[in-house]
């Protein structure tokens, strides 16, 4: 909705908020707004890298599980090996 300002509507938006808060006030404005959003963009950065934070954790734990299970299913593994009594797979004839 926003994002189509070109250079002559921004013109015009600067010369009426010169007009309407004056000279004096103009530049006060412009830091308060700089600050404003700096603080935004801080803020949702924040946020970004707490929801990257999560992502990463979720992962890890999938990562986690996953190996647990590989884990479980070597020592079913190893546990069928020590049932045949030498430790290696038996061939049917």
């Amino acid at each position: 909705m926003f994002g189509n300002i070109g250079l002559p509507e921004l013109m015009i938006i600067m010369i009426l908020a010169l007009l309407v808060f004056g000279p004096k006030k103009l530049p006060e404005i412009g830091r308060t707004i700089g600050k404003a959003v700096r603080e935004f963009k801080k803020s949702t950065d924040e946020i970004k890298d707490k929801f990257e934070e999560q992502i990463r954790v979720d992962e890890f734990k999938s990562l986690k599980d996953d190996l647990n299970g590989l884990k479980k299913d070597i020592r079913e593994i190893d546990v069928t090996k020590d049932l045949t009594g030498n430790g290696e797979d038996q061939k049917i004839s």
